[in-house]
C-alpha cells in the first residue's frame, strides 16, 4: 500500500468505493430477490409454494455438493456466498461482516476487503465440494439435496484476516476502556462452531479452509506479497475501458504495505522522525485511524507531504 493510497484509504458510507457497502448491496439484492420470488410462489401455490421454491429458484443459488449440479449451474461456486434464505441469516452475517469489514477497511483501505471475501468463500466452497465427494463418511451422510448457502465462509476468512492484522486494535472504546478484536473473534467462533455442529463435517472444512485463507493472505501482505492485486487491476481495467479519460494507476506486488517491519514507510527529513511515525502506526493499528487525534493527523499528513 502506498503512502498516500494509506492517507486516502477512510472510506465513508456514502462513497461509491466503499467496498463493505458494495458486498451489503450485492447480498441485500439476492436476499431480497429470493424474498420477492418465495412471496410470489406462496400466492400462486399456497401450500405447495416451499418445495417448488427450493426446487426451481433457490436451486439455482446455492452450491450443491453433487458434481452433476454443480456443472449444471457452475456459477453458484461464486452465487452462493451471495444468497441467504432466512433472514435471520441475513441479519446475523450481516453484523458479523460490518463488524469485522469496518475494522478491516479502517486498518488497510477499502482495496482488500472483497478479495478477502471472495477468496475465503471460493476456497471454502471448493473445500465443501472436495471433502462431500471425496471423504467416505461425509460423502455418505450427504444427500443429493442437500445445499450451502450464504456468505459465511467469506466472513470466516475476513474475520480471521483481520484479526491476524490487528488482535489488539480497540473496539467500543465508549464502554470503559473498550475490548479488543480479539475477543470478539472469539464469540464469533464460538457461534460460528455451534452452527457447523448442526450442519455437517464440510461445512465445518469449508470454514476452516476460509479461515487459513484470511490468515494466509494476510501474511503474505505482510511480506509484500498483495493478493488482492489482480483483482483490482483488473477491476481497474474493465472501469478503463468505459472511462477511457480516467486512467487507473496500477498496483504494484511489493513493498505496498506500512505493516512490513523490515523497512521505513517514510524517509527520514529534518521534520519528521520515524520514531513518531512507528508510534502513530501502532496506534493506528489497535486503535482505528479514527481514534488519533487531530494532532497526529496532521503530523501523518505533513510526513506524506515530505516523503512525496
Amino acid at each position: 500500500m502506498g503512502q498516500r493510497d494509506y492517507f486516502d484509504k477512510k472510506p465513508t458510507l456514502g462513497q461509491n468505493n466503499n467496498a463493505l457497502v458494495t458486498l451489503f448491496g450485492a447480498n441485500a439484492f439476492i436476499f431480497l430477490t429470493l424474498v420477492f420470488l418465495k412471496i410470489v410462489y406462496s400466492l400462486d401455490y399456497g401450500s405447495a409454494a416451499e418445495p417448488m421454491f427450493q426446487q426451481r429458484i433457490l436451486y439455482w443459488f446455492t452450491l450443491s455438493p453433487q458434481t452433476h449440479q454443480l456443472l449444471e449451474k457452475p456459477w453458484t461456486i461464486l452465487v452462493y456466498m451471495f444468497s441467504h434464505y432466512s433472514i435471520i441469516g441475513f441479519i446475523s452475517n450481516m453484523l458479523w461482516l460490518w463488524a469485522f469489514g469496518y475494522v478491516l477497511q479502517d486498518l488497510v483501505g477499502n482495496k482488500k476487503l472483497i478479495p478477502i471475501y471472495l477468496y475465503g468463500g471460493f476456497v471454502g466452497g471448493v473445500f465443501f465440494l472436495l471433502s462431500a465427494n471425496y471423504i467416505p463418511f461425509i460423502h455418505e451422510k450427504i444427500s443429493g439435496n442437500y445445499l450451502l448457502e450464504g456468505c459465511n465462509a467469506s466472513i470466516v476468512a475476513v474475520a480471521i484476516a483481520t484479526t491476524t492484522l490487528s488482535p489488539k486494535y480497540k473496539m467500543f472504546q465508549h464502554i470503559g476502556e473498550g475490548f479488543s478484536l480479539w475477543i470478539l473473534t472469539l464469540i464469533f467462533i464460538a457461534v460460528d462452531i455451534s452452527f457447523v455442529a448442526f450442519s455437517s463435517l464440510a461445512i465445518a472444512i469449508a470454514h476452516f479452509a476460509a479461515a487459513v485463507v484470511g490468515f494466509v493472505f494476510i501474511k503474505q501482505l505482510q511480506n509484500g506479497k498483495d493478493w488482492s492485486a489482480w483483482m483490482n487491476n483488473f477491476v481497474y481495467w474493465i472501469d478503463d475501458l468505459f472511462n477511457p479519460n480516467k486512467k487507473h494507476k496500477r498496483i504494484k506486488q511489493a513493498d505496498r504495505v506500512f505493516y512490513k517491519t523490515n523497512e521505513p514507510i517514510f524517509s527520514k527529513t529534518a521534520n519528521v522522525t520515524e520514531k513518531r511515525i512507528d508510534e502513530i502506526l501502532d496506534k493506528i493499528s489497535k486503535q482505528g485511524y479514527e481514534r488519533l487525534s487531530k494532532e497526529d493527523k496532521d503530523f501523518l499528513e505533513r510526513a506524506s507531504k515530505e516523503a512525496e
